[in-house]
């Protein structure tokens, strides 16, 4: 746009999911105040578009508050009263009202019918021109001066500025600039007065170099329980093995709910994975005990149990030492207790970990005890509000990330509609 601004009303800082619908929530609630939304880089939406490979995984079915808090590993007290201002049901009815409507899968995660992420990214596109959100790309707040009288003046660069100038005055600052994995990219907020939960990666795979299932990669299974020796860690879920190690939502939500207890152990330990986790010691022997005597003549390693794939079938058998012609009926018990043992507890010495496609997710940032969560609206500094994950916030995976986004975004951009310094 041509029109050069010195001050503005509204500026929201980040043109991810939170920014998006915090300047559409204020512009659609106050449409005689101009809102701006700059964008660091050249692309906006940018994690919309590739997350839940391309599809957009927009929220999760949840009845209620009390039941999508529980997804949170670290905010879930203080979302909980977002939630019940704007929750699942909120974000499907918004996104209905522009055209899109969202289906269910079977395991509750909810997207757009289209299977398309640019469904999403276009809708939010459209509804802020729409509602007059003027967009600036290749802009960034080099450094954010609160003013005596209220508002702020944020030093600009990058090519996208030349309208805007070098420098510009803001009453009312939403900052949706996401999550940053080094703690010295928190430094400008810090400069505010804000304390920074020190971010560490969340939501990412083990890495395994010398896992006993380095030849199945590509071999899932539904309902798997991965656990960390040694410590009070454990999740149960869909587990995918991998060219370096194990992924999967058991794996990616054990790592967020463990994620600064694995950071301080450097991403080094031993996985359990149980393969048949609705079964104990005891209940998996008698079931063992009453299997070989009604099926002796059957080969162990080519007569898969459980539902498991039959090359992880072989492999464990392989695992526990048992000769690949052997029968049922010649099994020792030595080897029998040692493929119970493979079963419920196959051991991954993790060395490592890999984010999850390109997803990249933080535990960490803004301390969430100096926000209001009514208003998303800082403690410390009159007129600045954050959304997103800038927070200290962080869901599993499965559609919670982008919900907290939608919620606190709606906040914030609701409550600045409706300051009195505008």
């Amino acid at each position: 746009m041509s029109t050069e601004f010195h001050s503005a009303p509204i500026v929201v800082l980040g043109g991810g999911a939170a920014g998006f619908f915090g300047a559409i929530a204020c512009a659609e609630a106050n449409p005689e105040v101009p809102v701006l939304l700059l964008e660091k880089t050249g692309k906006l939406l940018s994690k919309v578009r590739i997350s839940g490979g391309g599809r957009c995984n927009v929220t999760h079915a949840c009845d209620t508050a009390a039941q999508l808090v529980t997804h949170y590993p670290r905010s879930n007290k203080q979302l909980k009263s977002g939630f019940q201002q704007f929750g699942v049901a909120d974000t499907i009815a918004w996104f209905a009202r522009r055209g899109v409507t969202l289906k269910t899968e079977a395991d509750g995660r909810m997207f757009p019918s289209t299977n398309s992420s640019e469904t999403i990214a276009q809708a939010l596109e459209d509804a802020a021109r729409k509602a007059g959100v003027r967009i600036y790309q290749n802009v960034q707040a080099d450094a954010i001066e609160p003013l005596t009288e209220g508002g702020f003046r944020m030093q600009l660069s990058g090519n996208g500025a030349s309208n805007l100038g070098t420098n510009l005055q803001a009453s009312r600052l939403l900052i949706a600039t996401g999550g940053n994995p080094k703690s010295t990219g928190y430094d400008w907020l810090r400069r505010l007065g804000h304390h920074i939960a020190e971010p560490v990666p969340s939501l990412f795979t083990f890495n395994v170099p010398d896992s006993p299932l380095r030849e199945l990669p590509g071999v899932s299974v539904p309902h798997a329980r991965v656990v960390l020796a040694g410590e009070k860690l454990q999740y149960e879920g869909p587990l995918l093995v991998t060219h370096w190690g194990v992924s999967g939502p058991a794996v990616l939500k054990l790592s967020a709910w463990g994620a600064r207890r694995l950071s301080e152990l450097n991403y080094t330990g031993t996985a359990l994975v149980s393969w048949v986790p609705t079964h104990t010691e005891e209940t998996l022997r008698g079931w063992l005990q009453q299997f070989r005597q009604d099926n002796g003549k059957k080969v162990i390693a080519v007569n898969q149990q459980f539902g498991l794939p039959q090359r992880l079938w072989r492999t464990l058998t392989e695992q526990a030492g048992i000769p690949a012609e052997m029968r049922w009926s010649d099994l020792p018990a030595k080897l029998q207790n040692r493929l119970l043992e493979f079963l419920l507890r196959t051991p991954l010495a993790v060395r490592g970990k890999t984010t999850y496609k390109e997803e990249f997710v933080t535990c960490g940032g803004i301390s969430l005890a100096e926000v209001d969560f009514k208003t998303m609206q800082s403690r410390l500094v009159p007129g600045l509000h954050f959304a997103g994950e800038v927070l200290d916030i962080d869901g599993i995976t499965g559609g919670f990330n982008f919900q907290a986004a939608w919620t606190t975004g709606f906040l914030a951009g609701r409550a600045m509609a409706t300051a009195s310094n505008l």
